[in-house]
């Protein structure tokens, strides 16, 4: 056995699921090989999908904890490659899916009809952990923008975008592809390549806090659209934030970011999100600029998320939250959904499932009578149980942003390339 198996010592799990690149409906009845990275050829586990697209949580190997909890030379997450093959679809591998110790990873693979036009992607490899590895260092820009610069434009309020598009390069790469990602997904996507999802919750909240501000001050202003490009942000950590295409996300990670994706980091009149700048605080160093190891050094003497972010970036920084979400069907009621409720939200509520359920067959039909009753708590449990959320049968602010996301997602037959 090489070395680097040799330390896997702790254990991770993966699930995966698998969508309709066209539709956005499960793939049931599919075929999974998952192998180590390094040893593509043998075979560690053959799963299928369920008829919601799922897989089966599969328990793997992983390296120590404490290598993710102190900059080391070690890597602290295990590689896996996965083959999927499904009817009626063309095959995919994906590469480098990292797993962490004691943390649950979702591995999302948008599967390609065989008719589909197009250049098929038919391998997906994941780069390597923006800690791990050597990237550019953040180039320095002012942390709020003046609406007097030449060819800026500024939107009128802060709104949460229904989708970014994402530059795979630097700005001037002509040769880089651009991506449409839903806002909740790029902000996964970029926490989960950017910081371990083992450090403490409020190093986690501090981090997602700061990607979402910079993220929503480059929607704000429209910073590259204004300067003449197609795209809301690049994937190149000199200019923004590393996105890596295809990657897996973390749930303790996912759920912070459900339970926060309206937030962004203000000062006191300014109303453009704050573009808040970091680094590693290890192979680069940034004063005034929050270090995301050290931001895990406070998380563990218990600061809070606004303390940290307080500690790099000063006491006038605020938690704010943005005024609208683009492309969501109706606003949060504002208040849990559970048994005994009643109105129009449930009936909402109630429609969105049903409409779901079309595609998602293992969710319960519910009729919209507007009454939670002991069938919506089944739906709504099911559909939490589908998308990995805490199963409890109650509608909170996470479950019911991830049933409009889910509800817009399937009600369309063709979404923005």
């Amino acid at each position: 056995m090489d070395n680097a198996r040799a330390n896997l010592v702790d254990e991770g799990t993966l699930k995966i699921h698998l969508i309709n690149e066209s539709t956005g409906t499960p793939v049931q009845g599919a075929k999974i090989r998952i192998s180590y990275t390094g040893n593509p050829e043998e075979t560690l586990e053959e799963v299928g999908t369920d008829d919601s697209g799922n897989t089966e949580e599969i328990t793997l190997n992983a390296p120590p904890l404490e290598y993710s909890m102190e900059p080391s030379e070690e890597q602290p997450y295990s590689e896996y490659t996965i083959v999927v093959q499904a009817p009626g679809y063309r095959n995919i591998t994906v590469s480098a899916i990292d797993i962490l110790p004691g943390e649950e990873a979702t591995q999302e693979v948008r599967m390609e009809p065989e008719d589909a036009p197009g250049n098929p992607i038919d391998t997906i490899v994941i780069p390597a952990h923006t800690l791990y590895a050597e990237y550019p260092p953040k180039i320095p820009e002012s942390e709020i923008k003046t609406v007097e610069e030449t060819g800026e434009i500024v939107l009128s309020r802060v709104v949460i975008p229904e989708y970014v598009v994402v530059h795979d390069g630097a700005p001037g790469d002509t040769t880089a592809a651009n991506y449409y990602v839903r806002y909740r997904d790029y902000i996964k996507n970029v926490a989960s390549s950017e910081i371990y999802a083992t450090w403490p919750d409020a190093t986690l909240r501090a981090n997602i806090l700061a990607i979402m501000s910079f993220t929503l001050n480059r929607v704000y202003t429209e910073w590259y659209r204004g300067k003449g490009y197609a795209f809301t942000i690049t994937s190149s950590t000199a200019y923004d934030h590393k996105f890596m295409y295809g990657r897996n996300f973390f749930q303790s990670i996912s759920r912070v970011v459900d339970e926060m994706f309206e937030n962004y980091l203000s000062r006191p009149n300014v109303q453009q999100p704050i573009l808040t700048q970091y680094c590693d605080g290890q192979r680069v160093t940034c004063p005034n600029w929050m270090s995301q190891w050290g931001s895990k050094y406070l998380g563990d003497q218990g600061y809070s998320a606004i303390d940290i972010l307080r500690s790099y970036y000063g006491n006038d920084m605020y938690i704010n939250t943005a005024e609208g979400i683009s492309g969501i069907p109706a606003s949060w009621p504002g208040y849990d959904l559970g048994i005994g409720a009643s109105g129009p939200k449930v009936r909402q509520l109630q429609e969105q499932l049903a409409r779901i359920s079309r595609a998602y067959p293992a969710i319960p039909t519910v009729t919209a009578d507007g009454i939670y009753g002991s069938r919506t708590r089944e739906a709504v449990e099911k559909f939490q149980s589908v998308f990995g959320l805490p199963v409890t049968g109650v509608v909170d602010y996470p479950t019911w942003y991830k049933i409009s996301d889910i509800y817009v997602g399937v009600s369309r037959i063709a979404e923005l390339r």
